[in-house]
C-alpha cells in the first residue's frame, strides 16, 4: 500500500462522514459536496439522480425531527480513479409529525466513488437496508423533561446547529 492509497482512503472516509453530517443537520452544502453532479442514488423508494434525492430529503428533513447516522466497517477497494466502497450505517430517526416514534435503520451504503482531479466523491450509491425497527418511545415525551430537565442543546438543521458556531470559530 502506498502513501497515496492511504490518502485516497482517508478522503473517501471524510466524504462518508460529511454525508452523515449533511443528512443529520439538513446541510445542503455538505450533502452536495459528497456526490458528483451526475451521480445517481438508489435510496429506498427513491431511484434517480443524487441531486433529486438531496432535494427530496431536504424537503422532509427541514420539517423537523431528529436524526443521527453513524458509519462503521468501511471497506474500500481502490481501483485507480475508482473505488468500490461498502460502509455499514446505523441511523436513528424521528419526524416532527411523530416525535415519540423512533425508527432504527441499519444497513450498508454500496458506493462507487470516483476521483476527479484530486477529489473523491460518490458517483453511484445503492442503500441496502439490513434492519428496520420502528417503535413508540414513551421516554421521549414531556415526562422526560420533568425527570431530567430540559436537554440542551438539541441537534438542529444548518446553520443553527452548534456545530456551525464551532466551525466559525465562535
Amino acid at each position: 500500500m502506498t502513501l497515496q492509497d492511504l490518502l485516497d482512503r482517508e478522503a473517501i472516509r471524510e466524504c462518508l462522514y460529511r454525508y452523515c453530517r449533511g443528512i443529520d443537520r439538513a446541510d445542503e452544502a455538505a450533502l452536495r459536496s459528497t456526490y458528483w453532479e451526475d451521480a445517481t442514488d438508489c435510496h429506498g423508494a427513491y431511484q434517480g439522480s443524487a441531486s433529486g434525492f438531496i432535494e427530496q430529503a431536504l424537503t422532509k428533513l427541514r420539517r423537523g425531527g431528529r436524526r443521527v447516522h453513524q458509519i462503521s466497517n468501511v471497506l474500500i477497494d481502490l481501483r485507480g480513479d475508482h473505488a468500490a466502497v461498502e460502509s455499514a450505517f446505523l441511523a436513528l430517526q424521528s419526524s416532527a409529525d411523530a416525535p415519540t416514534l423512533a425508527t432504527l435503520l441499519a444497513g450498508r451504503y454500496l458506493d462507487r466513488f470516483e476521483r476527479r482531479g484530486s477529489e473523491w466523491r460518490v458517483a453511484a450509491r445503492t442503500v441496502v437496508y439490513d434492519w428496520i425497527d420502528a417503535r413508540e418511545r414513551p421516554e421521549m415525551t414531556q415526562d422526560d423533561a420533568a425527570l431530567f430537565g430540559q436537554r440542551q442543546p438539541t441537534g438542529q438543521a444548518a446553520p443553527h446547529d452548534a456545530l456551525y458556531a464551532l466551525l466559525r470559530g465562535a
